[in-house]
This record gives C-alpha cells, sequence and structure tokens, in this order.
C-alpha cells in the first residue's frame, strides 16, 4: 500500500546549512511505513509521525536506530503508552509525544533518559501522566510533574512549551534527592539499629557464660 508523505530540505534561517525531513502526519497509519523511512537513513534527521492511529502494539523501533541522524521525532497524536519501547537513539536532541495515552510517568521517562541519553526537548502535553491546568491538574501536581521529568533528564532545556531555568534544575535534583537520601538513611539507621541490637545480644551471651 502506497502511502502519502512530503519530504524536503528546510533551510534554517541564519545557517547555511539544511536539514531533511519527512513527514506522514495525517494518514490513519496503524504501522509505520518503513520502506519509506529507511530509504533516508544517511540523511533523515527530523521524522513526523503524528495525528495517526501508530500504538505499542505494531510499533517496530528497532529499525529506527539505523537513522544515526535523526535528531526530532514527532508522535504527537496517536495512541502510545507508558509502555512504548525506544530503540537507543543517542542522535535525538527532541522528542514529541503530545495527546497519547500516557499515564505512568516513572515508567515513560526511564525510557526516555535510557535510550534519547541526549535529549534537549521534550513535549507530553495532553497525556495524563503530564497533568496541567488544560487537563484538569491542579498547579501543584504540574509543579510536581515538571520537577520529576527535570531531575531525570539532566540535559533537558525545553519541557512541553516552557524553557527549564537553572532556579528550577537546582530545585528539582533537591527534591528528589532529598527523597532518595531520606530513604538512604532510614535503611543506614535500621542496619544500625539491627546490629546494635546483635551487639546487645551477643554481650548478655558472654556475661551470662
Amino acid at each position: 500500500m502506497d502511502h502519502h508523505h512530503t519530504s524536503g530540505q528546510h533551510s534554517q534561517p541564519g545557517h547555511a546549512s539544511t536539514f531533511q525531513w519527512l513527514s506522514f502526519a495525517y494518514q490513519s497509519l496503524t504501522e509505520i511505513p518503513y520502506g519509506t523511512i529507511l530509504t533516508q537513513t544517511d540523511t533523515l534527521e527530523v521524522l513526523d509521525l503524528s495525528y495517526n492511529l501508530l500504538n505499542d502494539l505494531y510499533w517496530n523501533p528497532a529499525l529506527l536506530d539505523q537513522l544515526e541522524r535523526l535528531s526530532t521525532l514527532i508522535l504527537d497524536c496517536n495512541n502510545y503508552t507508558s509502555h512504548v519501547k525506544f530503540p537507543y537513539m543517542p542522535s535525538v536532541t527532541t522528542v514529541c509525544i503530545n495527546k497519547n495515552k500516557i499515564n505512568n510517568l516513572p515508567v515513560f521517562v526511564e525510557e526516555i533518559r535510557r535510550k534519547f541519553p541526549n535529549i534537549k526537548i521534550l513535549s507530553m502535553m495532553n497525556n495524563e501522566a503530564a497533568p496541567s491546568y488544560f487537563n484538569g491538574g491542579s498547579l501543584t501536581q504540574y509543579k510536581d510533574y515538571r520537577q520529576y521529568v527535570i531531575s531525570q533528564l539532566p540535559g533537558l532545556e525545553i519541557l512541553d512549551d516552557t524553557e527549564v531555568p537553572d532556579k528550577e534544575r537546582v530545585q528539582a535534583r533537591k527534591t528528589y534527592r532529598l527523597q532518595q537520601s531520606t530513604h538512604g538513611s532510614r535503611k543506614r539507621k535500621e542496619d544500625s539499629s539491627k546490629k546494635h541490637t546483635h551487639m546487645q545480644k551477643k554481650s548478655s551471651t558472654i556475661i551470662r557464660q
């Protein structure tokens, strides 16, 4: 089956260089058209698969890792969930996955962290895992969501439609490091308590003898 697509070169203002892009948006696709995509493995930089019917079931990401120059992956308005699996793609710096079915933030963010180590821009608005004013989330939920994502992706420069200022990055690291260290100190205290109890038992045994 032939898929309609648009492709071409875009010039960036102020730069002599151009980038190669390929769009399959608004095609009602249920599978990724790898036949066309993989003819551009050496040149493709922007891949737009937005506004389709793609989901985890027919998602075969292993083939995408052949796109060694890909910098931007656009998956808006599909049916991907928190458990979507990506290939390891160090060249990708931008992922847009707005308006999908992502509801488990830690699972999804861990996959992004592991597979896109150089990500700078992540947009995941209008997903259940990204609470905001627009989908019924409170301001507290929104701030906590941002802090969690920023703490897990240290190189992130833009989350959704908002830049990540240094102040927010520092606060995010503090918040989530504090939770980890509290857990760690609690464990150390428990270990110390066990050790102390063991020593008491040992000494009382010696005294009785």
